[in-house]
């Protein structure tokens, strides 16, 4: 059990510096939003979140 805690927090440590170094700030602020999003159930920053990272793609 604390294998796979220990193992989530290390793959949730790399993507998001994976996706920070990829899209800088903004891209990790797009991912809290998500992040967010998903447990709160808020489809309204879920959108949000997904258009800016798309925008953010379409950039890079």
């Amino acid at each position: 059990m604390v294998f796979f805690q220990l193992l989530s927090v290390v793959m949730g440590l790399g993507i998001e510096q994976l996706i920070q170094w990829r899209y800088g700030a903004m891209g990790l602020v797009c991912l809290v939003l998500i992040t967010w999003g998903i447990r709160a159930r808020n489809s309204t920053c879920l959108t949000v979140a997904a258009v800016l990272f798309v925008l953010l793609m379409a950039q890079a």
